[in-house]
């Protein structure tokens, strides 16, 4: 049981790259997948489109997939449009702040998926194989090669043999797909750094921040649920009943709002949730000027989704 616990508590600490290695690694099966059993390529004109299909559209359905996938897209866009909320430069400023950082956690499975391919090198060996200026790029050595001995290279294997001496698609797609993940881990480490050199709080006090949101998420949870049922038994009890029922305080609409709102910290006023500052500015009556987004706290808002049910 002790170890059991230990490795709760290891998986909850790393749960974010945790998550991250999970997508890669169910990328890459796909990948997988996707080149040896659905993957033929035609051997024809239509090797380039069909190629690129293949290295693409899945990286494309798979960015548009972490986009609804993630809490914090779904807590800034869910009632921005309704009338009661208009849309004002601050809050246009935020959506961009916020939605940045989504933007570059999202593009993480995309960019697997291209840099696997890429490796695998099935997909880009059938959609160069058509391309004249690829057959005129890596391939000098061959006198005139045209495009109908090339198309055949993913195809005929005696054919790859002969050319594949002088015009090696595999190995150029290879060195594409290290590339590209030397370029993205390159970016992620920079960003990461900068994101944290400009942290408003320091490492211990963002360590305490995730404990405390972690049990303000199980004791909202608690609460939730305890009103939810009180709620639910006062309206069922009262509608067999021909008594009028006292009056039950739950929250407003405007309650929900103002705890809906993406996270801005303030110099001036810790708050380590918008549930806590709700709280503390008497129901969320104060103004939320000096707020300001930052990248390195972007958990508050995705815990805050998490309490939310997203």
């Amino acid at each position: 049981m002790e170890k059991l616990r230990t490795a709760m508590d290891f998986c909850i600490r790393h749960q974010k790259i945790l998550g991250y290695s999970i997508v890669s690694l169910l990328t890459a099966a796909s990948e997988y997948i996707f080149s040896s059993v659905v993957f033929k390529c035609p051997c024809n004109s239509w090797n380039t489109v069909y190629g690129c299909v293949f290295l693409l559209v899945p990286a494309f359905v798979l960015f548009l997939l972490g986009y609804m996938i993630n809490a914090r897209v779904w807590l800034l866009v869910t009632g921005r449009c309704s009338p009661e909320n208009q849309c004002s430069c601050d809050s246009c400023g935020n959506f961009r702040k916020v939605l940045m950082p989504v933007t570059a956690s999202t593009l993480m499975a995309p960019f697997t998926w291209i840099a696997v391919a890429l490796l695998s090198a099935s997909f880009y060996e059938c959609a160069a194989s058509r391309s004249s200026f690829i057959g005129k790029l890596v391939c000098r050595d061959i006198e005139k090669p045209g495009n109908a001995s090339l198309e055949k290279i993913p195809c005929d294997k005696e054919l790859f043999k002969e050319i594949g001496e002088f015009c090696s698609l595999q190995a150029q797609s290879q060195i594409a797909g290290w590339l590209l993940i030397a370029i993205i881990m390159t970016l992620a480490l920079i960003a990461t750094c900068f994101s944290r050199c400009f942290s408003p709080v320091s490492y211990f006090q963002l360590k305490f921040w995730k404990i405390y949101l972690k049990k303000e998420r199980e004791v909202f949870e608690i609460k939730a649920k305890d009103h939810a049922a009180k709620l639910a038994e006062r309206n069922v009890h009262f509608f067999f009943e021909p008594a009028d029922p006292a009056p039950f305080w739950t929250p407003r609409n405007e309650d929900w709002q103002k705890i809906s709102f993406p996270y801005g910290f303030n110099t001036k006023e810790q708050h380590y949730s918008m549930i806590h500052k709700y709280v503390n500015t008497n129901r969320g009556k104060a103004s939320s000027e000096g707020d300001q987004i930052h990248t390195v706290l972007g958990f508050v808002d995705e815990a805050h989704a998490s309490e939310s049910g997203f």
